[in-house]
């Protein structure tokens, strides 16, 4: 039917260019941002996604600051550790040569001289090797605290502890339940919201050992058990959600032949996370302190032969303290680098990651760009042939 009021044709038409310019506005924005997910309009479970790994990459990144300011603080320690160390062989090559009984009283002054200003020097380079405010060589200092990684060390969870017993406590080798006492019906039985997940069958000659192995064992790993042999407590942790344990046919008797001492199940509150730090101990390189230069005193002298001696052996002690402590801080060091490494290449690989899921191709944007002009050109002149389409009626009247 031929209609001047309705023109369906070019509906149609008007239609098809509203979504390639729809289509087109989409794909020149991505080719401007470079990214097919750029909001959340775009899709917003994947936004949702890589904005909380860009949040992780910003964690890590701080993470990494921490462990470079502590490195740093470590390798001035160590630099001065190092000096103090070689101020130790002059120290000791001093009271080896005061030990000669045909000094003089002139060399032997030039020599306790020498090993006066070399002791002296030590403190200074232990008091001055601070970054960023930290010290971990000089006297009165703090241990330092780094930050190994953006996520906590501890599983979210539930655990719960068996009621503690006075008393003789049996130990790790012992058996469960003692004596030969266990029925076949005495077991744990271990339900996540109560639902049972494992049942751990205790015999007459399991120790305590052989109980913790089985309740991890026979839950999948889904629940660990610890023993305090301080007061007979075992103690479960269930990551998932809240532990109950059932423990049947308790029998009576002393603690030793009681299996009550399992006990029931009682809650105990949340597992909370804790941050993954590690502790760089502080040091002490200072004479007349209470770390590796202990020996080495104000009060050593050369004054003869008696005393080079004792001065010697205090340096060799302190020396030998004083290296392998630096042997100990070298090796926090060099975890530190790797921890930094590894942190590095995680980053990057969430970054690629994140990369993945919002970054655009834009080799394949720029060809469906050209497609998507094109398509435009036809649909302007489909509608516009659509749009002439009613004056075919003119020619009805003439």
């Amino acid at each position: 039917m031929a209609s001047v009021n309705t023109n369906y044709g070019a509906l149609v038409a008007l239609q098809s260019l509203n979504q390639t310019t729809k289509e087109l506005d989409q794909v020149q924005n991505r080719i401007s941002t470079g990214l097919k997910v750029a909001t959340a309009k775009d899709n917003g479970a994947v936004f949702a996604i890589a904005q909380q790994q860009r949040g992780r990459v910003a964690a890590l990144a701080s993470v990494n600051d921490g462990i470079a300011r502590a490195s740093s603080t470590i390798d001035v320690a160590l630099s001065a550790g190092q000096s103090i160390s070689d101020l130790l062989i002059q120290l000791k090559d001093k009271a080896v040569a005061a030990q000669a009984g045909d000094l003089s009283t002139d060399q032997r002054a030039a020599l306790s001289a020498d090993f006066s200003a070399l002791r002296s020097q030590i403190n200074q380079i232990a008091g001055a090797a601070t970054f960023n405010g930290a010290n971990l060589v000089a006297a009165g200092g703090a241990n330092l605290s780094v930050l190994m990684s953006d996520l906590s060390g501890a599983t979210t969870g539930r655990q719960v502890a068996s009621t503690a017993i006075a008393g003789t406590v049996p130990a790790l080798s012992a058996y469960v339940v003692g004596n030969g006492s266990v029925t076949a019906a005495e077991d744990s039985i271990f339900s996540l919201n109560g639902v049972a997940i494992g049942t751990v069958d205790i015999t007459a000659t399991m120790t305590i050992a052989d109980y913790l192995t089985a309740v991890s064992t026979a839950t999948g790993g889904r629940v660990s058990a610890s023993y305090n042999q301080t007061n007979g407590q075992f103690t479960y942790v269930a990551p998932e959600a809240v532990i109950t344990t059932n423990e049947l046919s308790i029998a009576t008797g002393t603690p030793a032949n009681n299996r009550s001492w399992l006990g029931q199940g009682v809650a105990a509150g949340a597992v909370t996370n804790s941050a993954v730090t590690t502790s760089v101990t502080d040091l002490d390189f200072t004479v007349d302190g209470a770390g590796a230069l202990a020996t080495v005193t104000s009060a050593l002298s050369l004054s003869n032969v008696s005393n080079a001696e004792s001065a010697s052996a205090a340096i060799d002690t302190a020396a030998t303290l004083l290296n392998k402590q630096l042997a100990t801080l070298g090796s926090q060091a060099k975890a530190l680098d790797v921890q930094k490494t590894f942190l590095g290449k995680l980053s990057d690989s969430i970054e690629a990651g994140i990369g993945n899921l919002v970054d655009a191709d834009l080799a394949k944007e720029s060809a469906r760009l050209q497609s998507l002009q094109v398509k435009q050109q036809l649909g302007a002149q489909a509608l516009s042939i659509a749009n002439s389409a009613p004056s075919i009626v003119l020619s009805f009247f003439r």
